[in-house]
């Protein structure tokens, strides 16, 4: 395994990091979720992400359990805030009322006395940034997190909230956690990146295998397969919008070009996030502990200029993609 600083922190991640959106304590059963935790930690991988509101908890509670079995020092455990998880009023964003209690929960629900990595899931326009940052500074004082970052926060958020926390001396944000693949680039053509990179902060990013249509199981033209995320009502909703007849043409040909460099198309478009320094780490997820194992393989892909700009001919031919924000 690879590893790489969070932006300008000295926090060190691996290059793939595994994520439990959509899967653990969702749709993958509970021992099956453990064997794929377990498989990642002996393959490499020290970076596990995570969030109170993936099913409302159960997701923190089944990582937690996973990762008792190692020393807590010997990897990197983050989570997240913002969804609602309650009906009061006070039951979700960002204010500080809601920062304190929900990490005392995922204090709880994750069974450790830390979280190296507390990001804020979504910005909150009913809470004033500085209330945000100023908890989350305390948060870090208080030994509760040792770093904070956020998610899906726009550039000029970013710049603000940097503006903010450097006028009142608290502890700098270190990360992002934005959907990046192929298909979903909107960090490049936002200027996420760019600012990013003036602030210091590096991308875990989410979803660099959309959902699974980059890994080839979704092909032109044929039904879906039933044993495919696609196929779970539970976890279908945000996998249906890449199921257009051009997209799955457009996976098919990236395919054809992965096969030339004797790689899957998983460890292809995990290569091609990795392409920018300014990612951390690609968050996969995993139902089964052979899809860790393939996907790791992208740690050692080198993708040359010429590769790159065919890759660029192929995804030109797709118009038209709604980002899934």
């Amino acid at each position: 395994m690879n590893y790489r600083r969070v932006g300008k922190s000295g926090l060190k991640v691996s290059e793939i990091g595994l994520g439990s959106w959509l899967t653990y304590g969702t749709a993958t059963a509970e021992e099956t979720a453990q064997a794929c935790i377990h498989k990642a930690y002996d393959l490499g991988i020290n970076f596990f992400d995570t969030a109170n509101a993936y099913n409302n908890g159960a997701a923190e509670e089944v990582m937690g359990s996973a990762l008792k079995a190692y020393s807590r020092s010997s990897y990197v455990l983050a989570t997240k805030l913002f969804f609602p998880m309650g009906a009061g009023p006070n039951d979700r964003g960002l204010s500080r009322k809601h920062i304190m209690e929900q990490c005392d929960a995922s204090l709880k629900r994750l069974g450790t006395d830390y979280i190296d990595l507390y990001q804020c899931h979504r910005f909150d326009n009913d809470t004033p940034v500085e209330e945000t940052l100023r908890a989350l500074d305390d948060l870090m004082a208080q030994g509760k997190i040792l770093y904070a970052g956020v998610s899906e926060w726009t550039a000029g958020q970013i710049a603000d909230a940097a503006s903010i926390g450097k006028n009142l001396n608290l502890r700098p944000l270190i990360s992002n956690q934005p959907i990046y693949n192929m298909f979903e680039r909107y960090i490049e053509k936002e200027n996420v990146i760019q600012q990013c990179e003036w602030e210091g902060m590096g991308q875990v990013v989410f979803s660099p295998l959309a959902q699974g249509v980059l890994t080839g199981k979704y092909k032109p033209g044929q039904a879906i397969p039933q044993d495919s995320r696609a196929a779970n009502d539970k976890t279908n909703g945000v996998i249906n919008s890449y199921l257009r007849e051009d997209v799955l043409a457009c996976a098919a040909k990236l395919e054809e070009l992965a096969a030339e460099l004797d790689a899957t198309l998983s460890q292809f478009a995990l290569a091609w996030v990795l392409r920018q320094s300014n990612v951390s780490s690609a968050i996969i997820g995993s139902s089964r502990p052979s899809q860790i194992e393939e996907n790791i393989k992208a740690i050692d892909l080198d993708l040359t200029d010429e590769v790159l700009a065919r890759t660029e001919d192929i995804l030109s031919e797709i118009s038209g993609f709604a980002p899934m924000r």
